[in-house]
């Protein structure tokens, strides 16, 4: 073995290996099938730290999965379609999607998206993700396109989907509307502005308001029916200030008699309360804002302004006019869209809708059904549905999209929907209809919408279903969403982040069941958020996106990275610690010392498993040739160590903690292993003819086992490293390719040796004050002891012990060993004509 751990070249090796050996191929890993629902990452720029903190710690469970037995599926997706990745191109090309037209566009984002994806599985694959990259899809691929089309049409017919003229969550910006769970809360200030209306008598009436630029899409007047103020209001009208036209004035519940004046005005649309006034009444629909986030040519003297201009407008007109009374500074909380972070807006347009508002207890019952790790995150999913305000709108006005397989006769208004045997299909693209079926009109329009990228990214169980078994093909009539549930769901696992239970894991739930009526997977693992130095979560739009990983991997091994990102705890966020690297990398390099220390004594060693004829037994720690020989209590010791970590360790990744599981292998391998095996038996090692044989084998055969055994515990990982090694040390005499091919049961480390335990333990205690006393005296560990007398009461130890005086005369250099039974009270070192002499109690 080399001196020093080269990882710039053993990790590209490593990769190379795998790939060429399909290490990683479920068939290649035979066992019960654990199905992993990874989340597939939108291709929108360079993935960043947090990226490479949730799917390495994806990676370190399928490992764990592997090597505990299972045949891990764990394809990769992208998800590669919507308005991320139409952002995206636009930035990256300079150019506006309108401006260069849907299908030249359309090609653009084919184009960049499939170039963004090498990057990134080639970035994934230097950080040693044991995905099947054999078994890979995308979201807008013709495949997944035709199931996305599959699952629309079957809901449209199970009544499930609807499609209405219907106000809809906006975002100008974008120019698209938008789903509730798109959209974030922020605090902004403003002003409540008191304007004057006047009644049908021409009295003053005050209205309070927060956005006065709505005016001219006023369509009546509100008062709570308990507010005695004004009663006289009751089935009259008012007049709208500079716009000059009348509105009706009702009563209703929802008003508040303490805030404001008691007055609100009702526009199409300002908030969630105006829509249902706007249904309650049946009020007109009046259009102020248009798609462009401009004012319409209705809107009077707004027409062509933005929001923030129309506002200062309509402001100064109401002061030149002195109808505007007062101004109120005030903070608010407002909706914006998660993607722009611009205000959104409400505006009535034609659009497809799921109806999720009547199923909310099915849905919160089915979370029931699912275990959660961690289990408060639970509670967050709930809370969400819980509050539930909108059914799930999932159109879009973009082009980067998979497309309504749909069609609209305008005579009839009839829907017509595309068939089975031809999705994937662009209805703006081929025309399948030449009249219509109900009403034999001719004027039939292609639907132009697109679908959430979300209705899509909800179904990725059943896009790996088709992985899983592709005789659902292209080309195939079946429809994988019958009524006959697939063998594939529920899927084992889902890993996702924690701010996307609202958007990725209930439109799971939520599709799955309106299919099948089954939960999408067994467990749902909940990863948190890498933040940054100044607590900030880590992503492309933020400055400090700059630590990128491929920085990161120019200076450390992937192995260190993906030892930073195993620190982390289920379900909450952890900063960014470069310190936490630096204690990967002094992990790395001890490993490698370690196993190039041991390299040549356990090299002779064949693997070992005991046999059932002879199992192993308390006092047992090798069977050779039909006969068993005494291990010792170091090596017995040793065992006893392994076994209680290995335990701890499953118990952990049972939970899903990988971090805890990691915290059970680092003391057992820096203090028992490294710090106290390795020492108390150097001298065995080194100097074999001064123990019996039988004594030596049994050494050497502990070293290879817990040796092997500490491999595949850091190998989920450490993957590079430990496989380095593991060809070195093990392969040839294991018999398995790889290090993440060998199982956990293939190594009968299962001992329990309480008693060897104990008394060992007494035996490093005396170690560690033989040098502790020496560096008392300012003496080098290795200044031989003439003569070193041990105290101690129990004649069990004692026996124990003298069975090791051979190894405590190696590891205290000292020349004569006495034990006496009778304890002192204190350890000393002196010098006795020359020559150091001890006296120690156990």
């Amino acid at each position: 073995m080399d001196k020093r751990y080269e990882h710039s070249i053993s990790e590209p090796a490593a990769q190379q290996k795998w790939e060429s050996e399909q290490t990683y191929s479920a068939q290649n890993n035979p066992g019960q099938t654990y199905t992993i629902d990874t989340p597939p990452p939108g291709v929108s720029g360079s993935l960043h730290l947090g990226h490479i903190f949730s799917y390495t710690q994806t990676d370190i469970v399928a490992r764990y999965k592997r090597m505990n037995g299972f045949s891990v599926f764990y394809p990769f997706g992208f998800d590669d379609n919507g308005l991320p990745t139409e952002k995206y191109v636009e930035k990256k090309r300079k150019i506006s999607a309108h401006a260069v037209g849907r299908s030249e566009f359309i090609k653009i984002c084919l184009t960049e998206t499939h170039e963004a994806e090498q990057q990134f599985k080639t970035l994934w694959q230097r950080m040693g993700l044991s995905a099947d990259w054999n078994i890979c899809y995308s979201t807008i691929s013709d495949e997944v396109r035709k199931l996305s089309q599959e699952s629309f049409i079957s809901l449209y017919k199970k009544n499930f989907i609807y499609r209405k003229f219907e106000p809809a969550l906006y975002c100008t910006t974008c120019r698209t509307s938008v789903a509730q769970a798109e959209l974030d809360d922020t605090k902004q200030d403003s002003f409540f502005n008191d304007i004057v209306f006047q009644d049908k008598n021409g009295r003053d009436l005050i209205i309070g308001t927060t956005r006065p630029e709505l005016l001219p899409s006023c369509v009546a007047l509100l008062y709570n029916p308990d507010d005695e103020r004004y009663q006289h209001l009751k089935d009259s009208h008012v007049t709208v200030p500079i716009f000059n036209f009348k509105v009706p004035v009702y009563a209703s519940t929802e008003v508040s008699i303490e805030k404001g004046t008691g007055l609100v005005m009702c526009c199409t649309f300002g908030d969630k309360t105006d829509i249902i006034w706007f249904k309650q009444f049946n009020l007109p629909y009046k259009q102020s804002i248009g798609f462009d986030g401009k004012f319409t040519n209705d809107s009077g003297p707004l027409a062509g302004l933005n929001v923030k201009d129309a506002r200062a407008k309509i402001i100064e007109l109401l002061r030149e006019q002195n109808l505007l009374l007062k101004q109120e500074v005030i903070s608010h909380s407002v909706n914006v869209h998660e993607r722009c972070k611009k205000e959104i807006e409400y505006i009535a347009l034609e659009q497809w809708f799921i109806n999720i508002l009547d199923y909310k207890k099915t849905f919160l019952d089915l979370a029931d059904q699912i275990n959660w790790y961690p289990e408060f995150m639970k509670t967050r999913y709930r809370d969400w549905v819980e509050h539930l305000g909108w059914d799930w709108c999932i159109s879009r006005q973009r082009y980067y999209g998979i497309p309504f397989p749909a069609y609209h006769c305008k005579d009839c208004h009839a829907i017509l929907l595309a068939d089975i045997k031809d999705l994937p299909i662009d209805p703006q693209e081929k025309k399948l209809f030449d009249t219509c079926p109900t009403c034999s009109g001719s004027n039939i329009i292609a639907d132009s919408d697109v679908m959430d990228t979300w209705n899509t990214s909800s179904i990725t169980p059943y896009i790996l279903a088709q992985l899983a078994n592709p005789t659902h093909s292209i080309n195939s009539e079946e429809n994988i969403f019958s009524d006959t549930v697939p063998d594939f769901l529920p899927m084992s696992m889902r890993p996702q982040a924690h701010d996307i239970i609202r958007t990725w894991a209930f439109d799971t739930i939520v599709k799955t069941w309106m299919h099948h009526k089954i939960i999408p997977w067994r467990d749902i693992v909940i990863s948190g958020h890498a933040l940054s130095g100044s607590n900030e979560k880590l992503s492309k739009s933020k400055e400090n996106s700059k630590l990128t990983p491929e920085g990161l991997l120019a200076t450390y091994p992937a192995d260190v990275i993906r030892y930073w990102t195993a620190s982390g705890k289920l379900g909450y966020d952890i900063a960014f610690s470069e310190n936490q690297l630096k204690i990967g990398q002094r992990l790395v390099t001890k490993l490698w010392n370690a196993f190039r220390f041991i390299h040549e004594h356990i090299s002779p060693i064949a693997h070992h498993t005991p046999s059932p004829a002879h199992p192993a037994k308390p006092g047992v720690a090798l069977e050779r040739r039909g006969e068993f020989i005494e291990g010792g209590i170091i090596n017995e010791w040793a065992l006893h160590q392994i076994s209680r970590a290995f335990e701890q360790y499953k118990t952990a990744f049972e939970q899903y903690e990988f971090g805890s599981a990691l915290n059970h292998i680092e003391p057992f391998f820096w203090n028992d292993f490294c710090d106290n095996y390795l020492e108390l038996i150097k001298n065995q090692l080194f100097n074999p003819d001064s123990y019996t044989p039988e004594q030596v084998a049994a050494t050497r055969w502990t070293l290879h086992e817990v040796g092997l055994r500490i491999l595949q515990l850091y190998a989920p990982y450490l993957p590079h490293l430990t496989e380095t090694l593991y060809a070195s040390l093990y392969q040839a005499t294991v018999k398995k390719p790889s290090i993440h091919q060998t199982q956990f049961a293939d190594i009968q480390i299962d001992y329990i040796f309480e008693e060897s335990a104990r008394k060992t333990t007494s035996l490093i205690a005396l170690a560690s004050t033989i040098r502790k006393l020496k560096t008392e005296q300012q003496l080098s560990l290795k200044t031989p002891v003439a003569q070193l007398v041990i105290h101690l009461e129990d004649l069990n130890l004692q026996e124990a012990l003298q069975k090791e005086q051979q190894t405590i005369a190696g590891v205290t250099q000292a020349q004569t060993v006495i034990f006496k039974q009778s304890p002192v009270k204190t350890n000393k070192l002196e010098e006795i004509d020359t020559l150091w002499h001890a006296e120690v109690s156990v």
